[in-house]
């Protein structure tokens, strides 16, 4: 069964901009045992997200090159210095991201609708 939170109309969702994005870089934020510092490329842009993943990805070079849905109009959060400009879209099974991807090869900055 799945529990709905709150129902939300297609105005709500049609103002999320959700796109495709690449993980460019990854470092660890400092001072932080979950937090990482992601730089994506979103087709010509590059855009900073900070995420609470880092325990389940010791390695972060395993992240270089994965594209993924991003959420990119948030309001921009600060986390110990570093902005964030939006969050990643991912499953979450049993705690652990698991991150979604593109069927086949899309561009850069394609709009998840």
């Amino acid at each position: 069964m799945i529990l709905l939170l709150h129902m939300i109309t297609i105005e709500d969702f049609n103002k999320l901009d959700i796109r495709i994005g690449k993980i460019f870089s990854a470092e660890k934020i400092f001072d932080s045992d979950k937090l990482i510092k992601l730089v994506f490329d979103i087709g010509g842009e590059q855009k900073q997200i900070i995420a609470g993943i880092a325990e389940f990805f010791p390695d972060l070079t395993v992240l270089i090159g994965k594209e993924m849905p991003i959420l990119l109009n948030l309001e921009p959060r600060q986390f110990r210095g570093n902005i964030s400009e939006g969050m990643i879209v991912a499953a979450d099974v049993d705690g652990r991201p698991v991150f979604l991807r593109p069927e086949e090869e899309v561009p850069l900055g394609s709009i998840v609708r």
